[in-house]
């Protein structure tokens, strides 16, 4: 028997990818409750608002990843593995969450002041974490050069979407971003 998502998920689901093809104010409560199968006001039992929904999308990308980095970095104690692992590891969550991704791209601004704070809180322990694995292996940085370097490095990965779904595309980015980092 097929499981069937819950409203909530599935809200969040199509939010995403109407929000990624039509950015968050090209897409209406209306468009959004059709491509669930509900009416747009029948959305309100599940969000207060249009904004909240964003605010869930953008702070659960954000939780995801932070947590994902933690996993890494707890299963790979070779300071020379967790980077790559790293790499591996967002060049995967942008090739299988491509919407999530444009829209954190795009509408991150959007987001009212109490999701910006939150967002923005996990965005920079996502950031530090990888400045930790990076500094491990490159002492020669300091850690404002490491984050230069991090932030430009999710700039080449988030850009994996816009470049195809291929794995080779995959490859081919977190690649790149080794030899970025000169490792």
């Amino acid at each position: 028997m097929a499981v069937v998502p819950r409203t909530r998920d599935r809200v969040l689901r199509e939010a995403a990818r109407l929000f990624a093809r039509h950015g968050f104010h090209g897409t209406s409560i209306e468009d959004l409750g059709a491509a669930c199968g509900i009416s747009g006001p029948a959305l309100y039992k599940h969000f207060a608002s249009k904004d909240e929904v964003l605010g869930q999308l953008l702070e659960g990308i954000s939780q995801q990843l932070l947590d994902g980095a933690a996993a890494v970095v707890a299963t790979h104690p070779d300071p020379r593995a967790t980077v790559p692992a790293l790499i591996d590891f967002h060049a995967d969550f942008a090739m299988a969450e491509p919407d999530l991704i444009r829209v954190q791209d795009r509408d991150l601004d959007n987001l009212s002041s109490p999701s910006a704070r939150r967002v923005r809180s996990l965005q920079r322990a996502y950031v530090e974490a990888w400045v930790q694995a990076l500094l491990r292996v490159r002492p020669d940085v300091d850690p404002e050069g490491a984050r230069v370097e991090v932030h430009a490095l999710f700039g080449l990965l988030n850009s994996t979407p816009h470049s195809g779904s291929s794995p080779a595309v995959r490859d081919r980015t977190a690649a790149m971003a080794l030899r970025a980092l000169a490792l």
